[in-house]
């Protein structure tokens, strides 16, 4: 008895089940219905497996982080260098200027200075050496008188006087 009270239901769930068993089949054997199953496989699978566009989100924001944080730090480095430029040209280049007028006035001063003492060193040299070749020449001319007068005292007649580096000397004259 009881195994033909679960037969029953078997056979009253088959028929039941058995039309509806049987429109799922007949669903799931026509051609647009394998098609949506594919399209909710391909879902499934872009969701779960695909992360490409889950990547190329995160690709987006953190390209655009680093080029907001990079152009902030650019910002902050140019506007650095604009204060320092323009600090340069209020401050330190008067500075420079002046101290470089201050040293280049005493420079040129001590140049002047030293080609002044220059110039009275070379008239002074040039005095002596024209005192010098002075004093030679009346040497030479007082020699030159006074071997004329020897000579002419000897010999009766006036030569034409020789400086003595042009007349050989007597160790010279025995070489040869």
């Amino acid at each position: 008895m009881s195994g033909g009270g679960t037969e029953t239901a078997v056979a009253g769930e088959a028929a039941q089940g058995g039309g509806g068993g049987g429109r799922k089949r007949d669903s799931l054997g026509t051609p647009g219905a394998a098609h949506l199953v594919i399209k909710d496989l391909g879902e499934i699978h872009s969701r779960l497996l695909d992360h490409r566009p889950v990547t190329q989100g995160e690709i987006r924001y953190f390209v655009k982080e680093f080029e907001e944080k990079r152009g902030l730090r650019e910002l902050r480095v140019l506007e650095n260098l604009k204060n320092m430029i323009e600090e340069t040209n209020e401050r330190m280049l008067p500075k420079c200027r002046e101290t470089m007028q201050d040293g280049l006035e005493e420079t040129l001063q001590k140049l002047q200075a030293a080609k002044d003492s220059i110039c009275k060193l070379q008239q002074r040299e040039q005095e002596r050496e024209k005192n010098v070749l002075f004093g030679r020449a009346i040497c030479f001319k007082a020699t030159t008188k006074e071997k004329q007068t020897k000579q002419t005292a000897t010999t009766g007649h006036c030569l034409i006087t020789v400086p003595e580096t042009m007349v050989p000397s007597a160790s010279t004259q025995s070489e040869m």
